[in-house]
């Protein structure tokens, strides 16, 4: 059994849509395959339906981006979580609402020096797409500042850019935390990519197990091997889940689907866990 763990659509910032997500999954020969569009779960329905004409499992599934108190990113993956449950919902709104008001501001601050405008942007967003860094890449694309997305982030999009813009986001122990109340499966997202900027040291990831993490993506392309097997005695101390994905978003980024995958048991344990949601099938 085949079975990727982290893709995105249109819904955040991968170019297909949910359906297309999973035809573009069975094609590449997958078994299941899991949508975690960033802070949203408005793909659901759409992937599931394309997902029960296909015959392929889907597992829904969300990325809570999360940032620490020493502003380092952190991205929690959460699966078959309640999609309506109140605490969980209202903490991902904001996170969407200050994503927008960061993005608007980075088009300003970016408007002094190349000829991009807010409405450039939109015609880079998916009706109710939550709207971050991608869309204004694609734009810079598109307006040929840039020739792709990588170049975009390695350096006008950066943290270390003069148009560099924070905005709110959860501390990543509390996002578990919320997770777990939302009967979800949290598993912290490519822990060590140290190509992606800063990563958190040993006591954030203890301090998400505290909160009660259940898993560790470790098989993902931009965790250095140095660094796997790190996680992989961290996960059998705590007896943490071990996923594999590919966290693709179409031709958003490199990532092929099905270049890393979860092992069935993995899936198995995961449902047996979680009370949020269901995988369709």
């Amino acid at each position: 059994m085949r079975i990727d763990l982290h893709t995105h659509s249109t819904v955040s910032d991968g170019t297909e849509s949910p359906a297309d997500v999973v035809r573009a999954a069975a094609a590449a020969g997958l078994d299941v395959v899991a949508l975690t569009d960033h802070d949203s779960t408005a793909g659901w329905a759409e992937a599931g339906r394309a997902s029960r004409e296909l015959g392929l499992a889907l597992v829904p599934g969300m990325e809570v981006s999360c940032r620490t108190d020493t502003g380092i990113s952190v991205h929690v993956l959460s699966y078959l979580h309640d999609p309506t449950h109140p605490a969980l919902l209202a903490e991902v709104e904001r996170s969407r609402d200050a994503r927008l008001t960061r993005a608007e501001r980075m088009v300003e601050k970016l408007a002094v020096d190349y000829p991009i405008s807010w409405a450039h942007v939109l015609e880079h967003v998916a009706v109710g797409a939550t709207i971050g860094r991608p869309h204004i890449a694609d734009t810079l694309v598109a307006l040929k500042v840039v020739a792709s997305r990588s170049e975009a982030f390695a350096h006008i999009l950066s943290a270390r850019s003069p148009y560099w813009v924070s905005h709110y986001a959860p501390n990543p122990a509390d996002a578990v935390e919320l997770v777990r109340a939302a009967g979800g499966i949290p598993v912290f997202a490519h822990p060590v990519a140290s190509s992606r900027g800063r990563i958190v040291d040993r006591g954030v990831t203890e301090e998400m197990i505290g909160a009660g993490l259940l898993g560790l993506e470790i098989e993902h392309r931009d965790n250095p091997d140095e660094g796997r097997g790190e996680l992989r005695a961290i996960a059998a101390q705590h007896d943490l889940l071990v996923t594999g994905s590919s966290d693709y978003h179409g031709t958003g980024k490199p990532n092929r689907l099905g270049e890393n995958l979860t092992r069935p048991e993995v899936l198995s344990r995961m449902e047996q866990l979680a009370t949020g949601s269901r995988v369709i099938r």
